[in-house]
């Protein structure tokens, strides 16, 4: 794996033999969530995939941002509680985490839910000498950066090339580089959204957070640490800087993906450059065809958005998708067994999605020609294959998260009698040579979303557009 720190890649060994633990920075939840949020839960959601198909017990913890100056700033304009404001687009994120079949992290913490571990952090940071009260009243405390040689060693920065972050007026600073770790009470942000503190009353920075709630959960040392390349500098070469400083291993691995564009700049809600689920459903495209567009190149790879690229990826998952239920009306859904040789080789080659997924594509190819030739030993071999590595990427069309035969779904008993019995309509309207009802039942499957294709057995049904 790929570790931004040392800027090579090496090889993966827990800290602890059978367990590992992923602490992924997750979304401040200041609006609507994009797909550019989603592209970073699919990376690491097939991360902690692949890590526990390959026998590791995963601790992922992924927090919520749930108050910040984004959001306050969205609260004041729009005259509402903050907590509400972040409250709301919490749930946006959750529904749409759910409807791209995200695993729910093992831990979920919100920065407001810890306080307590924030301003013990700090005051250790104080004791050390890493961190200093800012003169007169304001309650603000600061990382000294001067007082931490290895500032930089993360992004690649040289501290004397570095601006004020400006998060707090300079004249309170030591140091213009120097940054927030407890904001004190200001006259333009709401009344409800600051605590008492040894220092005064104020919130915490941003970057004091993600250090403490992941030492909460995954203790003084942890094996990842996950996040956009865009959190690389100031957030994380921060986080770095006052866990170090504390005396804490912190992160073994610094994984980073790269961003979606939209356009020549990332996606953001700042920019008012987005693209949602909902849009993107609106389009046609389902959410386990966007699941399969955000993680089909490969994480550390830009992905320039384009409608035309979203479609060319939905029909190729739907050539996956058409060779999975044909292959299961011959031979049954089968039990996914253990992933190709080839497979395994691309996904340990830090986490090789694109070659992996290539490698999907031609046991695809295989099992169609062992369909086109009815050898039932080969199309069971196939299919068992492919779903155990659609599995893997959290796309198996048969799991039930997509509507699929395993799990279940309650619904799909109904809709396959629905079915059946428009088809037996279509069929008495042949059978009587009234091909314009036959046509009508046919084409009102379609506009229901449900292709209908005549084969020398009987007509057969999928969900989606044929290709």
């Amino acid at each position: 794996m790929y570790d931004t720190a040392t800027r090579s890649v090496r090889d993966f060994v827990p800290s602890t033999p059978g367990l590992a633990g992923i602490y992924l920075c997750g979304v401040t939840v200041q609006s609507s969530p994009h797909i550019g949020h989603l592209r970073s839960a699919v990376n690491y959601d097939v991360l902690r995939r692949w890590l526990t198909h390959e026998g590791l017990e995963v601790t992922f913890v992924r927090n919520v941002t749930d108050v910040d100056d984004k959001i306050l700033e969205k609260a004041v304009k729009a005259g509402r509680p903050y907590w509400a404001i972040a409250y709301e687009n919490r749930r946006l994120l959750d529904r749409d985490y759910s409807a791209l079949n995200v695993l729910p992290p093992t831990y979920e913490p919100l920065a407001t839910g810890h306080i307590t571990e924030m301003h013990e952090l700090i005051q250790e940071l104080i004791d050390r000498g890493h961190a200093y009260p800012a003169d007169g009243d304001c309650s603000d405390v600061y990382f000294d950066v001067r007082s931490f040689a290895e500032y930089g060693a993360l992004s690649g920065q040289r501290p004397d090339d570095m601006r004020d972050p400006g998060d707090a007026s300079p004249r309170d600073k030591r140091d213009h580089r120097d940054f927030a770790l407890w904001k004190g009470v200001k006259a333009d942000e709401p009344r409800d959204a600051y605590w008492p503190s040894p220092w005064g009353k104020g919130r915490p920075g941003w970057h004091i957070e993600c250090s403490a709630m992941a030492r909460r959960y995954l203790g003084d040392e942890f094996d990842i640490h996950g996040g956009g390349l865009d959190l690389t500098f100031p957030h994380h070469e921060n986080e770095v800087a006052q866990s170090k400083a504390a005396g804490l291993g912190f992160a073994r691995f610094w994984v980073h993906h790269a961003l979606l564009n939209l356009g020549e700049s990332k996606m953001s809600k700042s920019l008012g450059n987005v693209i949602d689920l909902d849009a993107v459903v609106e389009a046609g495209v389902r959410p386990v065809e966007l699941r399969y567009y955000l993680g089909s190149p490969h994480y550390r790879s830009r992905i320039d958005f384009t409608d035309e690229a979203l479609k060319e990826a939905a029909v190729a998952y739907r050539r996956i998708e058409g060779f999975v239920q044909r292959a299961a009306e011959v031979v049954g859904n089968g039990r996914p067994k253990a992933v190709p040789p080839a497979f395994a080789e691309a996904m340990n080659d830090d986490l090789n999605t694109s070659a992996a997924l290539a490698i999907v594509h031609d046991t695809v190819r295989e099992g169609n020609t062992a369909l086109t030739a009815g050898d039932e030993p080969a199309i069971r071999g196939a299919l068992t294959a492919v779903r155990a590595m659609l599995g893997v990427l959290g796309i198996d069309p048969l799991d039930s998260a997509w509507g699929g035969a395993d799990g279940g779904n309650d619904l799909k008993p109904v809709v396959d009698s629905l079915v059946a019995l428009a088809l037996e309509q279509r069929a008495s309207a042949r059978a009587r040579k009234d091909w314009a009802a036959a046509d009508s039942v046919r084409d009102q499957l379609k506009n229901a979303g449900i292709q209908v294709e005549d084969t020398p057995t009987g007509p057969r049904w999928t969900v989606g557009e044929q290709h």
